[in-house]
């Protein structure tokens, strides 16, 4: 069976992500998983709950199971479950605990957490345009929790999608001779 390495894209809203994930995603002839939580909230007639949460956090996971067998050698993910913890500890002052019972335990083998360089985008499912910065700091922690291989992804245009390139393949080189680990 075929090793399918799994990246992770992330970061604050606004950064790209879901243009990222289907700029690797061509670049490296394989799928993306989209964002769950996005198709999820654009259905939503009122606030998001601590039910909607939940929800999306099992969307995004079944998400990943469908596309993990379309994978060729990579699955692009346009952002993680790890979103959920991030937005329900912001929203809600606690993440629900299935979501974190998981997180040691669903793993990516690269995270590319994409930097708040971009100009803002206004879009009617983002909510904290003022707290970019603190959402920066944030995932970092988040991901140094987790010990999670990362690297930060900085630039406009084409020299961001580069990065991401050299950062995966930088990645892939390593692991040439390295077996698959994954928790």
């Amino acid at each position: 069976m075929q090793q399918i390495r799994k990246i992770a894209i992330v970061g604050p809203e606004s950064t790209g992500k879901s243009a990222m994930s289907a700029y690797l995603a061509n670049h490296y002839h394989t799928v993306w998983v989209p964002e769950y939580a996005r198709q999820y909230c654009e259905k939503l007639t009122g606030d998001c709950t601590w039910q909607d949460e939940v929800n999306m956090f099992y969307g995004q996971l079944e998400l990943e199971k469908e596309y993990l067998p379309k994978a060729n050698q990579l699955l692009i993910c346009d952002t993680t479950f790890i979103t959920i913890k991030i937005w329900s500890d912001e929203m809600f002052g606690k993440a629900p605990q299935e979501v974190l019972d998981l997180l040691p335990q669903h793993r990516y083998d690269l995270y590319l957490l994409l930097n708040i360089d971009l100009p803002w985008q206004d879009d009617p499912l983002r909510n904290f345009p003022t707290k970019r910065e603190h959402f920066m700091q944030v995932w970092h922690q988040e991901l140094q929790a987790l010990n999670a291989n990362y690297q930060v992804i900085s630039g406009i245009g084409q020299p961001r999608y580069d990065a991401a390139v050299n950062a995966i393949d930088e990645y892939l080189l390593s692991q040439q001779n390295s077996p698959l680990e994954r928790g």
